[in-house]
C-alpha cells in the first residue's frame, strides 16, 4: 500500500533562554509588553506534521509520498528528504514565499513562547489527491484550513480511506466544518484535549463521534492511548522510558504507527503498541526527525516491551 501524506512541511528554530521569562515580564506591565531575550543557544530542525509523520513511516519501511507546498527557501529540507529516501514528487514550490517556520523559545521553567508563520502552507490547496498516482490510503493532517478541507473532500471523493488528524488546525473550523470532516473520514485521530474541543464544538458525544468512524484513536500522555470501533474499546498501554529530552512530534510518530499498521492490515491491539513505541522513541531525542532505528530493533525492543510480536 502507499499512503499520501498530506499536511505541513516547516522548519522548526529552537531556542533555548538560560533564564526564566517571569524575572523579564512585569505583571502590571503586560498591557504594554515590550521585552527581548538573549538566546545563545538554537537549532534548526526539519519539521511540520507531513514531513514528521513522513520520516517515521520510512523508519518502518512503509510506502509513503509527501504532499505539502513549500516556500523558496525549501532546498535545504528538500536535500534532507532525498538523504531520508522519502520523494519530493507532490511538494509544490510557492515562489515569493517562505516555507511555514515556527520560533520557539524555551525558558528554564519549560515555559514556551511560540510564533508559527504558515508561509506557503497558505495555498496547500493548490496540491490535488488525483495528482498522485498509486495512494491506497491517505491521512490529512495540519496544514492551510483551505487544503484540508480540499484534501479531505478529494480522498472522499475518490474512496481512498483516510485519517483525519485535525491537530492543532482544530480552531479553525467550525462544529459543521468537523462533520462533515466526520463523514468523509475513515479513521479520526486526537490527543484528549483536542477530543474535547471537538465534542464542544459538534456538541456530539465520544459514542456519536465513533459511530461515525471505523475506529477513534484518542491519545492520553501518559495514560497511554485509547481506541475505539464499533465493536470494541481497546486501552494502548504508555511505553515508559528513563529520558524525556523531547515531547514535540511525538503525536506524529504515534500517527506513523497508526499509518504503519492500516498499510498492513494488523490488528488494533497490534497497531496501537506499534504507534505507542513510536512516541516512546521520539521522547528520547531532541527534535522531530533525530530519531534513528532499523527495522530489527524496532521489533526486538517490540518484543522486549510487549511480550508479542507482529
Amino acid at each position: 500500500m502507499t499512503a499520501l501524506i498530506c499536511g505541513s512541511v516547516a522548519y522548526d528554530h529552537i531556542m533555548v533562554f538560560p533564564d526564566y521569562f517571569k524575572n523579564h515580564i512585569l505583571p502590571d506591565k503586560i498591557h504594554m509588553l515590550n521585552v527581548s531575550f538573549l538566546v545563545p543557544d538554537m537549532r534548526r530542525e526539519f519539521g511540520g506534521c507531513a514531513g514528521n509523520i513522513a520520516y517515521t513511516l520510512k523508519l518502518l519501511g512503509g510506502d509513503g509520498a509527501l504532499m505539502a507546498t513549500v516556500g523558496s527557501d525549501f532546498s535545504a529540507y528538500e536535500k534532507w528528504l532525498a538523504q531520508c529516501g522519502i520523494s519530493s514528487q507532490y511538494i509544490k514550490e510557492i515562489d515569493d514565499s517562505y516555507t511555514g517556520q515556527a520560533f520557539i523559545t524555551t525558558d528554564q521553567d519549560d515555559n514556551q513562547i511560540t510564533a508559527f508563520h504558515p508561509g506557503a502552507m497558505g495555498e496547500s490547496q493548490q496540491n490535488k489527491v488525483a495528482d498522485a498516482e498509486g495512494v491506497t490510503i491517505g491521512i490529512v493532517s495540519p496544514d492551510g484550513r483551505d487544503g484540508m478541507i480540499e484534501h479531505a473532500r478529494q480522498f472522499s471523493e475518490a474512496n481512498i480511506p483516510f485519517i483525519f488528524d485535525p491537530g492543532q488546525g482544530m480552531p479553525m473550523f467550525s462544529g459543521d466544518d468537523l462533520k462533515i470532516f466526520l463523514k468523509q473520514a475513515t479513521w479520526l485521530t486526537v490527543n484528549d484535549y483536542e477530543m474535547q474541543l471537538f465534542l464542544d464544538k459538534t456538541g456530539m458525544t465520544p459514542a456519536e463521534v465513533a459511530e461515525q468512524v471505523e475506529a477513534l484513536v484518542i491519545t492520553r500522555g501518559s495514560e497511554g492511548a485509547e481506541i475505539i470501533t464499533r465493536d470494541s474499546n481497546i486501552m494502548i498501554p504508555v511505553v515508559e522510558v528513563d529520558d524525556i529530552l523531547d515531547p514535540t512530534g511525538c503525536g506524529d510518530a504515534f500517527r506513523s504507527g497508526l499509518l504503519y499498521g492500516l498499510m498492513n492490515d494488523l490488528d488494533w491491539e497490534v497497531t496501537g503498541r506499534i504507534a505507542s513505541l513510536l512516541g516512546a522513541i521520539k521522547i528520547t531525542h531532541h527534535g522531530t526527525q533525530n530519531h534513528h532505528f532499523t527495522m530489527a530493533e524496532f521489533k526486538a525492543r517490540f518484543k522486549s516491551v510487549f511480550d508479542m510480536s507482529f
